[in-house]
């Protein structure tokens, strides 16, 4: 089972980290950011997401086109093993997704099955959250000045959530938490 989706448009623009404010201080102080003007390119993240391992497969491309969807899905395709006779792919309910030409794609390759999402329900696909993910780590605190330098940002974070990668669950990340001691009270002085 995968879960694919877009990501963008990417803007190669600058992108907020995280600062710290002076809480206590008065008049109270606001995070700042410096206005990023120019238009320096653009593009989309394609990805599909198989949340049982947690691989990704990821490709940039310029534009959200049919033509992009099915290139992207022949390069999962190709990286799916031959013996893997089953591949469910959950999407929402893009017109891209369901085109005359995705349709072809799917005749020509009979182990491919889409399950469209109900419409409003973007957070039953988990990729959703995981662009989160993608977003902290190639994109937080930086500033591109080129769409290729944002392609190479994706692409090292891609590397990197696959040497790190995890099984993906849904719903929110479980914390480390210290295991707690039974409580013992003491006993009483009987003087």
């Amino acid at each position: 089972m995968l879960c694919g989706d877009e990501l963008g448009p990417i803007a190669a623009k600058s992108y907020a980290g995280q600062q710290a404010v002076a809480v206590r201080a008065r008049p109270a102080l606001r995070a700042k950011q410096e206005i990023d003007y120019g238009r320096r390119g653009k593009g989309y993240a394609f990805g599909a997401l198989r949340p049982a391992t947690g691989d990704v497969y990821l490709a940039t491309y310029l534009g959200r086109t049919i033509c992009n969807w099915i290139d992207f899905l022949c390069v999962v395709d190709a990286q799916i093993p031959a013996e893997v006779q089953r591949i469910i792919m959950i999407v929402d309910n893009l017109n891209v997704h369901h085109a005359n030409d995705v349709l072809l794609f799917l005749l020509h390759h009979p182990r491919w099955e889409f399950v469209f999402q109900p419409i409003y329900a973007a957070y039953l696909n988990l990729i959703e959250p995981w662009w989160k993910v993608l977003k902290s780590l190639a994109l937080k605190g930086r500033r591109f000045e080129t769409w290729d330098e944002v392609q190479a940002a994706i692409a090292g974070a891609h590397g990197y959530w696959q040497a790190h990668k995890h099984p993906f669950v849904w719903g929110r990340r479980r914390r480390h938490r210290s295991r707690q001691q039974p409580f013992v009270r003491p006993t009483p002085n009987a003087a």
